[in-house]
């Protein structure tokens, strides 16, 4: 039995949803499972091209309306999410970022002009984007970023500053890039063609290793003055577009913590200990049956949240209770899988060891373990212990 079916799980879902889950699971498993423990261990992945196939499949900005853009519910957004991690979080990264943080910033926050420049191109994975929001000292506290953008005589902003920790940066055709002027943080649309830009990869990682990470650099980068976005002022902006993407680890790490459960079932299954297999053995039964029981209550919680998203109810303090669960619980789940899988464990031709590297990332990334506790305990008393 699937652990899913412990809690009869496709019943929960429409028609189209199932159909969406598996046609990314489809893709993923033609695609992208014949290549990702080589794009791993190697530390590089084709992030153009896959984007490219990506757009084809219609997964880039799926949740959004308009401009090529699929306008998917929540939950069809979050299954999509949870098949691309599934196969790799690093993937599902290339997807989020893409989509939830530099085409919703533009969406949510852009003018017409920008929106029909960069979002058909985007949707379509032609065009990659990135989001630069933390730096090296600005990653829980974004409020204390160093980037400056500074109005000049003739209306240019002159941006100067650096980010840090940036998935497809130096893949992107545009940045989102958030920095702080005289009066407040605005985000600002820079081409990254656009001279003062530059780009480095970050290499020697030990998570994430199939997704671009870079370092951006602006040095008196200018823009004109329709560069900004015009609907955002202030640190909601952004905050606004994690919220989008941190929705969519709340599904995208099961993904993860199922792929490892399910590669650890089937190495049970084979694998004779003393004559007979080790999923005979008791000890191995109760793992497995508590990271079935995490993993359908995580599940449970991830379509609740999916749908008061849909009905427009759900609040930044849901989304933190859904990220630190679920997220942990994944974690949790890979590592267990890895010691079911013992010595073979620490191979890549298995899945745990690399999931769990990777879930390390993600546990940090939109909000650490400890931001999103002290959200969940801001709202249970009212009391703000940031700082």
């Amino acid at each position: 039995m699937h652990p899913f079916e412990l809690y009869a799980v496709d019943g929960l879902l429409s028609d189209e949803e199932r159909a969406i889950r598996d046609t990314v699971r489809e893709f993923g498993a033609r695609e992208l499972r014949p290549h990702v423990a080589e794009w791993f261990e190697q530390g590089r992945v084709p992030a153009r091209d896959l984007a490219k196939q990506l757009g084809s499949l219609g997964v880039l900005g799926m949740h959004l309306e308009g401009y090529g853009c699929a306008g998917a519910g929540a939950v069809a957004y979050g299954l999509a999410c949870q098949e691309m991690e599934a196969v790799d979080s690093g993937l599902r990264s290339l997807v989020s970022v893409q989509g939830s943080l530099a085409m919703y910033a533009i969406h949510a926050y852009g003018s017409e002009e920008q929106k029909q420049e960069w979002l058909t191109g985007m949707a379509a994975g032609e065009k990659l984007g990135c989001f630069g929001l933390t730096e090296a000292d600005a990653g829980s506290n974004p409020a204390s970023m160093r980037t400056t953008a500074k109005r000049e005589t003739g209306g240019d902003w002159v941006l100067n500053g650096s980010k840090l920790w940036i998935t497809n940066g130096s893949v992107a055709d545009v940045a989102v890039v958030w920095a702080r002027t005289d009066d407040r943080i605005r985000g600002f649309v820079v081409p990254t063609d656009a001279k003062g830009f530059s780009a480095n990869e970050i290499h020697q990682k030990l998570s994430l290793r199939a997704s671009v990470t870079s370092e951006l650099v602006f040095d008196d980068l200018r823009l004109p003055t329709d560069a900004v976005l015009p609907g955002a002022a202030g640190l909601g902006g952004p905050l606004g577009c994690l919220n989008e993407a941190r929705f969519g680890i709340i599904f995208g790490s099961l993904g993860a913590a199922r792929d490892s459960l399910e590669t650890a079932l089937d190495y049970a299954k084979t694998r004779e200990v003393f004559e007979k297999p080790l999923a005979a053995y008791q000890l191995t039964q109760q793992k497995l049956a508590d990271m079935a029981v995490e993993l359908g209550n995580g599940m449970l919680l991830a379509l609740h949240l999916g749908r008061l998203k849909e009905a427009g109810t759900l609040t930044p303090e849901q989304v933190s209770v859904g990220k630190l669960n679920n997220v942990r619980k994944a974690l949790g789940i890979a590592r267990e899988c890895r010691t079911i899988l013992g010595a073979n464990g620490i191979s890549l031709e298995y899945s745990p060891i690399r999931h769990a590297a990777n879930l390390e990332s993600v546990l940090t990334y939109e909000g650490t373990t400890e931001v999103h506790t002290l959200v969940v305990g801001r709202a249970l008393t009212g009391e703000n212990a940031f700082g």
